[in-house]
């Protein structure tokens, strides 16, 4: 699916949509009755903006996400750098792993009973090596700062005793760096590609929704996110559109302990335009930089543990979680580097 051919008129219209759900339900505050004082209380620790707040609640939290991406994948095809390379699919350097490392601040806060907002400051460190194939040279990249700061508003449709349905209407802005470079055998200050840049460089529009479901030992839910590129960046492309889905299950073990497990699934298309810096590499020779190679989807299975101090600890309104998962599917439009393992783990303190 090219998510490419979602259109910035399209979000408008889920907004549109999402406001006028909100008011044609108008749900009272007393009847949200979901309950966020138990170990499952939340979503797994991999899902942001899942759940809202009554009115003058806060929340911060962190959480620390480490993605790793080892060899190479085009379609269902697993390919060797021999294969990527001159002899093969005809470029010069092939990657070969990449770690992105991502840590997360969040604050949250209801200014009213409906209505919960959300900031997200992420900062990035990202690895990857890469080998020249003919010669089987061997070389790293590296990028780190600050990504794109992700604003959103969590606004309840729906509710009932046990259920919850909100619009989740954000954006990202683009304060991550599009002009990340660094040392590769040919230049000691080459353009990096596409994956190595710390943000999109365009505001992004992020529409959603979500449902929350619980019963005295159980939770569950879903969640539809997008991406939706405004525009092209100062270097003259835009990242493809993406669209994720999700949802998960969990079982209160204990007041203070809880399991979950989640099927994700994501989708993404290709770049629209392409780099205009000069020095970037040239689409044929690394995959990373040919804008034509950078579509995909995924579906990852995830477990998580989730840990929660109840009412009468020292601890008290403190969650500590993890959740670690790994693909079941993934087609990409590669050359592209597959995903191994996702793991996440964070902290979130309520009051």
């Amino acid at each position: 699916m090219n998510l490419s051919i979602i259109k910035p008129k399209s979000a408008v219209a889920l907004i549109a949509l999402g406001a006028t759900l909100a008011v044609s339900f108008n749900a009272s505050a007393h009847d949200w009755g979901l309950k966020g004082k138990r170990p499952d209380g939340h979503a797994p620790i991999g899902v942001m903006g899942e759940h809202t707040h009554h009115k003058g609640s806060w929340m911060a939290s962190y959480r620390y996400m480490n993605m790793i991406m080892e060899g190479n994948r085009s379609g269902n095809d697993r390919l060797t750098p021999t294969q990527i390379g001159p002899a093969g699919a005809g470029f010069v350097v092939a990657p070969t792993k990449m770690t992105m490392e991502m840590h997360m601040l969040g604050v949250m806060y209801a200014p009213i009973d409906r209505t919960t907002l959300m900031l997200g400051l992420p900062y990035k460190r990202i690895s990857m090596d890469h080998v020249v194939v003919a010669p089987g040279i061997n070389f790293e990249t590296k990028a780190s700062g600050i990504g794109d700061v992700n604003l959103s508003s969590l606004t309840r449709i729906w509710s009932t005793e046990g259920h919850g349905f909100h619009a989740n209407l954000g954006f990202s802005l683009p304060s991550g760096s599009i002009n990340q470079r660094g040392p590769t055998p040919v230049n000691p200050s080459t353009p990096l590609p596409y994956p190595m840049q710390l943000g999109s460089g365009t505001v992004d529009f992020r529409p959603g929704v979500t449902y929350n479901g619980q019963t005295e030992s159980w939770s569950w839910g879903a969640q539809v996110m997008g991406a939706v590129r405004i525009g092209e960046n100062s270097n003259d492309y835009s990242l493809g559109n993406e669209l994720n889905a999700t949802t998960w299950g969990a079982r209160k073990l204990t007041d203070w302990a809880s399991l979950s497990f989640r099927l994700a699934s994501k989708t993404w298309g290709n770049i629209d335009g392409a780099d205009s810096r000069p020095g970037f590499p040239g689409a044929g020779f690394v995959p990373t930089a040919d804008p034509n190679r950078r579509g995909g989807s995924r579906l990852d299975a995830l477990w998580g543990v989730n840990l929660y101090a109840p009412k009468g600890s020292k601890l008290q309104n403190h969650r500590l979680a993890v959740e670690v998962g790994r693909p079941v599917v993934q087609h990409l439009e590669g050359p592209q580097l597959e995903t191994d393992w996702i793991i996440t783990a964070g902290w979130q303190f309520s009051w």
